[in-house]
């Protein structure tokens, strides 16, 4: 698997842990858990990539971190 920046964060509004990847457009996951967030996230991560493989769309290489600056 490919090293992409993963957040994971509390949602109030779904009562959920929500974890998100922003180099795959739309790549998101939940669970009632951090953990099981992120074994969700991984999965679609995986169905992301696969999708992208089979009709032919750009893949983005992994940028890792990002910073920001004030």
């Amino acid at each position: 698997m490919n090293r992409y920046e993963i957040i994971i964060y509390w949602s109030m509004e779904d009562q959920a842990f929500v974890a998100e990847v922003p180099e795959l457009p739309g790549c998101m996951a939940h669970g009632a858990t951090y953990e099981e967030a992120l074994v969700q996230i991984q999965s679609a991560m995986e169905l992301w990539i696969e999708t992208a493989r089979e009709y032919n769309d750009p893949i983005p290489e992994p940028k890792g971190r990002r910073l920001a600056f004030a």
